[in-house]
């Protein structure tokens, strides 16, 4: 008797971005597959994706698609539960694309996607260098205990230190630097740094390091209950997280292409 084999890689490739904003890396042009993902993300963190913006990159395909799959795939993505706002900058026939369905383009996400140093992009596509939604793996200790006493420098600026609580609603954001926050960070609130984000408190809301690409940032937090945590793209949600692992001093950070979560003792 046959053993029916399971197919279980993603057609889409979601990261998170600046200001929240998800980027969903188009790998295999199926639109049920695309809708039914997304579907199911929505389901399982409402309160972070239902109704959220969302930018399409088609850049993982070897051809543009034409306007009528682009236009499925939008309304398929608007049932399933998200907002598509724009699409990502690749080839003129992307261009050409956005112009066709009325929306518009942008280019800052896409560098997120390619490795360092650069790589080349041959008609408008590039291969995917990352995988969707990383196991977190916190059976490896992480090479640092604790988080440091003071920010450290990123990009060749002091780090930006946030001394007042970062409540529901609010957005603090540390361009080309470290965030430190000395107080804790609200349910419904934001954090967001270039460099890495050491939170000395308890870390409710969202927490997004490696803004701009940079897989060497890393979270660390003293009580982790967060929303999201999210370290060059790479997320998870609270719900995909160990529950052992909740109200603990915690560091988050990217190995091999993996967001890795573990308790810091």
């Amino acid at each position: 008797m046959a053993v029916a084999q399971i197919d279980y890689s993603q057609a889409g490739e979601l990261k998170i971005g600046q200001v929240g904003i998800a980027n969903l890396r188009v790998r295999t042009l199926d639109v049920a597959q695309l809708a039914q993902e997304m579907r199911e993300r929505v389901q399982r963190a409402p309160k972070l994706f239902e109704r959220a913006a969302v930018i399409v990159d088609f850049g993982g395909l070897a051809q543009t698609p034409d306007a009528a799959t682009a236009r499925a795939l939008i309304d398929a993505l608007r049932e399933a539960g998200v907002i598509p706002v724009a699409l990502a900058y690749g080839s003129s026939d992307n261009e050409k694309l956005a112009v066709e369905i009325g929306l518009p383009l942008l280019a800052k996400f896409r560098a997120q996607y390619e490795p360092a140093g650069g790589s080349t992009v041959v008609g408008g596509a590039s291969a995917p260098t990352a995988r969707s939604e990383p196991v977190v793996g916190a059976e490896a200790p992480p090479p640092t205990k604790a988080a440091p006493a003071a920010p450290v420098a990123h990009g060749g600026q002091p780090g930006l230190i946030q001394t007042a609580p970062v409540r529901s609603g609010q957005q603090i954001y540390a361009d080309n630097r470290d965030l430190t926050v000395l107080s804790t960070v609200g349910a419904g609130a934001e954090v967001l740094a270039d460099g890495s984000i050491h939170i000395y408190g308890a870390l409710r809301g969202r927490a997004l390091a490696g803004a701009q690409g940079n897989e060497k940032a890393r979270i660390f937090c003293r009580e982790f209950h967060a929303e999201l945590v999210a370290v060059a793209g790479h997320y998870k949600v609270l719900e995909d997280i160990p529950k052992e692992l909740r109200g603990k001093p915690a560091q988050i950070w990217l190995e091999n292409e993996q967001l890795n979560i573990a308790a810091l003792d």
